[in-house]
């Protein structure tokens, strides 16, 4: 099958990372399979990761802490330990050109990190009423998405600080936010197997954005984890407790594909490739596995984590 896009001016091949309960984060070769390195991520379980747009840090969110690492290091200690956070971080991510970093947790907040320093200044807090499950940067980097576990999704403008809220499913905890990189989607998934569609009135320069619902479907019996876009805007993925990744297609909500294993379990995190032909998932077998989105056949095993991983990092882009 076709190489994954060689990501990076040194052509290098692309950087998968994957993480979870092991307490180890484990650098792959996307399109070979290979772990090239093993990094130690002690006292915390690995809720979320993310890397840096010029992919040279990744950030691992734990238990009262927050972790950055050196991609393309050999050391295997933390160029940044943050140790100022409250119960478990579960949500990472960062503005496109890498100014700012973003996370949620369950302390109630959602926070924004000035990155221009070597350390974490903490810049913004944004506090909400419950456990934050999930965050979700719009592609104009200029609203943030909330979701938590009351059922909220709180959309916060962040240059004019204000901040609106719809409830799409009483006491269903928001475990996922996803918006289409054209910002003309927005899916919402819950613990109770439910997914939300709007459509949003916004460019990708300009915001804030207006939500109109569009469309509501059980996409799974079971708990959702996970709802993800792919880059052409064409299918959405959602990950379930059921040990599914189904794949839909956007234009009418039709299932397009169901990946699943007989081994798989709870199916925690995704990532697509640039050109949507693949999808990369992690999984409670302590697995992580590469699929064609078309045949749904396995493509790669990325095996060797002794407990279940729970979250994914892979940037891949399109070569023109």
């Amino acid at each position: 099958f076709r190489r994954l896009n060689m990501a990076n001016g040194g052509g290098d091949p692309v950087i998968l990372a994957t993480a979870g309960y092991d307490h180890r984060i484990r650098f792959w070769q996307a399109h070979s399979g290979i772990c090239h390195r093993t990094v130690q991520h002690p006292d915390s379980q690995v809720n979320a990761l993310d890397m840096t747009p010029d992919k040279q840090l990744i950030a691992a969110a734990g238990y009262q802490h927050i972790r950055m690492y050196d991609i393309n290091s050999s050391s295997p200690n933390a160029l940044i330990n943050y140790e100022g956070v409250q119960k478990n971080v579960t949500a990472v991510g960062f503005h496109e050109d890498g100014k700012w970093m973003y996370t949620g947790g369950e302390d109630h907040t959602a926070k924004i990190w000035d990155l221009r320093s070597r350390s974490l200044q903490c810049q913004r807090i944004f506090q909400v009423k419950a456990p934050v499950n999930c965050v979700t940067l719009h592609p104009n980097q200029g609203e943030l998405y909330v979701g938590d576990q009351s059922g909220s999704i709180h959309c916060w403008d962040l240059k004019t600080d204000v901040n609106e809220h719809l409830i799409p499913e009483p006491d269903a905890a928001i475990t996922s936010v996803s918006i289409d990189p054209m910002g003309t989607l927005m899916a919402a998934v819950n613990n109770k197997g439910n997914c939300y569609l709007w459509t949003m009135n916004a460019s990708r320069t300009s915001g804030p954005s207006n939500l109109h619902p569009k469309k509501k479907f059980q996409a799974h019996n079971k708990y959702i984890l996970k709802c993800l876009f792919s880059p052409d805007s064409t299918l959405l993925a959602t990950t379930s407790a059921d040990g599914t990744c189904r794949i839909w297609r956007t234009a009418d909500q039709s299932l397009c594909i169901e990946l699943k294993d007989k081994s798989q379990r709870w199916v925690w995190d995704c990532a697509f490739s640039g050109d949507s032909q693949y999808i990369i998932t992690a999984s409670s077998d302590n697995n992580a596995r590469l699929w064609s989105v078309n045949t749904g056949e396995i493509k790669r095993e990325y095996s060797g984590h002794e407990k279940a991983v729970v979250c994914l990092a892979f940037r891949d882009e399109v070569v023109s």
